[in-house]
C-alpha cells in the first residue's frame, strides 16, 4: 500500500473515532476514556521502545506531540489541564543546561580537555581509565546525552590517531556517562525531572548516590580491562594538534557560570532559577552569535518531555492508572527491592523518562528513599542493553558515521553483568541507609 493511502486511512479512522466519541456513541464515557488513553499510551511506548514508528516516519518527539494532541482532541484533558500538566521547571532546567553546554562546546572545552589530559597518557589502560572518569565526571555536571554527543568524536579522533581499537573506549564513554550521571540531579533528563518532582535535597542525593557511581566506574574499568586486555596492552605517543581554537574568555566565563549554578543549587536555591539566570547571562555575549548557541539545543528532547507530561496526565485523569495499580498495588511498590526491579525493567522496556513518569505515582512526595532509588536505578538501568539509554545510541551512531561498528553483543557482554551486579549492590545500599 502506498504511503499516502496509509496516512489517509489512519487519519480517516481517527476522525471517525473522534466523531463517535464526541457524540456519545460509546455507552460508558469513563470506560471509553480509559480505552483511548490506554491506546495512546501503548502507541507511545511502542515508539519509545523501538525509537521510531514501525509504519510511519515518526520518532519519539513526534509521537509525544501526536499523543498529547489526541489526549486533548478526545476530551480526556482540556487545553488548560494539558498546559498545567507540563512541569515548566523541568523544561527550563533542561533548556538552560543546554545553553551552558553549547557555550562550552563553542569555547572548545572538550578539545581543551583532550589537549590537557590525553597528551600525558601513553598506555591503553591509562587511556581507558581517563576516558571512563572524564566521561563519568562530566556527565555528573552536565546532561550525559550531550557529553556523549561532544566527547565521543574526541575519543574516536584520539583512538584513530594513536592506532588503537576504539571499541573498548566507546563502550567506556557510553556506560561511564550513564553511571556518572546517576549521582546528581543534573546529570541526565530523568534525574532533572526527579529533582523537580521530589523534595530530596541535591546534596543529600549526591551523598547517597556518589559511592555507587564511583564503585560503578571502577567496576566498569575492571570489566573492560578484563574483556579487552589484549587491545589495551599497547603503548603510544599522543600529540595534540596546535591548530585547535580555544576561546579562553568564553571558556572561563562558562565554567565560572556552571560552577556558580551548581553551588547555588547545592546550598538550596531553586535549580530552575539558578540555571536560567546562568543561561541568560551567557546569552549576553558580544562575540558569539546566538544562532550558534541555539544550533546545539536539543529541541527534540524538550518537545518529547512536554508531550510525555501531557500523555501521562491524560492516563492519570482517565482512570487507567487505577487499573494499572490493581496489577502493581502501591503498598507492595513501597518495598525498595520490588520498586527497584520495576524501575530497571520499565527503563529498558519503555526508556527511562517514561518509566519515571509512570512510577512517580507510586511515590509519596515525602518518601525520599524511593525517589533516590528511582533516580539511581533508572539511570544505571541504561547500561543493561544498548537500547536502555539514548546516550548509548548517540555513541553508536557517531561511531557508525566514522566507519566503526559497535554491536549489541559487544555492549551486552559488558553492560548486562555490570548492571545486574551494580543494581544488586544499589538495592542493598538503599536498604542499608533507609
Amino acid at each position: 500500500m502506498k504511503p499516502f493511502m496509509q496516512e489517509f486511512i489512519v487519519g480517516f479512522i481517527l476522525v471517525m473515532v473522534l466523531v463517535i466519541f464526541t457524540i456519545g456513541g460509546l455507552s460508558n464515557m469513563h470506560d471509553a476514556q480509559e480505552l483511548v488513553a490506554g491506546l495512546i499510551l501503548l502507541a507511545t511506548l511502542i515508539v519509545f521502545t523501538l525509537g521510531k514508528s514501525p509504519v510511519f516516519r515518526v520518532d519519539r518527539a513526534g509521537m509525544s506531540i501526536i499523543g498529547a494532541s489526541l489526549m486533548t482532541a478526545f476530551g480526556i484533558l482540556s487545553l488548560e489541564e494539558a498546559v498545567q500538566a507540563i512541569d515548566a521547571k523541568t523544561i527550563v532546567v533542561l533548556f538552560s543546561l543546554m545553553v551552558v553546554v553549547s557555550n562550552l562546546k563553542l569555547a572548545g572545552f572538550f578539545t581543551y580537555i583532550g589537549k590537557v589530559v590525553f597528551t600525558h597518557i601513553h598506555t591503553g589502560k591509562t587511556l581507558l581509565l581517563a576516558v571512563i572518569f572524564m566521561s563519568g565526571i562530566l556527565s555528573s555536571i552536565v546532561i550525559n546525552d550531550i557529553v556523549c554527543l561532544l566527547f565521543t568524536p574526541v575519543v574516536i579522533m584520539i583512538c584513530l590517531k594513536v592506532k588503537v581499537n576504539p571499541i573498548p573506549y566507546l563502550l567506556a564513554v557510553a556506560m561511564a556517562s550513564n553511571i556518572g550521571s546517576a549521582c546528581t540531579f543534573i546529570g541526565n533528563p530523568q534525574n532533572v525531572l526527579i529533582g523537580s518532582l521530589s523534595q530530596v535535597p541535591a546534596g543529600e542525593y549526591f551523598l547517597s548516590a556518589a559511592p555507587i557511581s564511583f564503585l560503578g566506574l571502577i567496576m566498569l574499568y575492571l570489566a573492560i580491562s578484563f574483556k579487552y586486555k589484549n587491545d589495551l596492552s599497547v603503548s603510544f605517543e599522543y600529540k595534540s594538534d596546535n591548530n585547535s581554537i580555544i576561546h579562553k574568555y568564553l571558556l572561563s566565563k562558562t565554567i565560572i557560570v556552571l560552577a556558580l549554578v551548581i553551588v547555588f543549587y547545592l546550598v538550596g536555591f531553586d535549580l530552575s532559577l539558578t540555571a536560567s539566570f546562568g543561561a541568560a547571562f551567557l546569552l549576553i555575549n558580544a562575540r558569539i552569535k546566538p544562532e550558534r548557541v541555539y544550533e546545539d539545543i536539543d529541541f527534540n528532547l524538550l518537545i518529547m518531555f512536554i508531550g510525555l507530561f501531557i500523555i501521562i496526565a491524560g492516563v492519570e485523569k482517565s482512570g487507567l492508572l487505577d487499573l494499572i495499580n490493581s496489577f502493581l498495588p502501591p503498598e507492595y511498590m513501597k518495598e525498595i527491592p520490588l520498586f527497584s526491579v520495576m524501575a530497571i525493567v520499565l527503563s529498558n522496556i519503555v526508556s527511562n523518562v517514561p518509566a519515571v513518569l509512570l512510577l512517580r505515582y507510586y511515590i509519596p512526595v515525602d518518601e525520599q528513599i524511593l525517589w533516590q532509588a528511582l533516580a539511581l536505578l533508572s539511570t544505571i538501568a541504561g547500561n543493561l542493553t544498548v537500547f536502555g539509554s539514548i546516550a548509548n545510541l548517540i555513541v553508536i551512531e557517531i561511531a557508525k558515521k566514522q566507519g566503526i561498528k559497535v554491536t549489541s553483543n559487544q555492549y551486552l557482554k559488558i553492560g548486562f553483568p555490570l548492571t545486574i551486579l551494580l543494581s544488586i549492590i544499589s538495592i542493598i545500599w538503599f536498604e542499608f541507609i533507609n
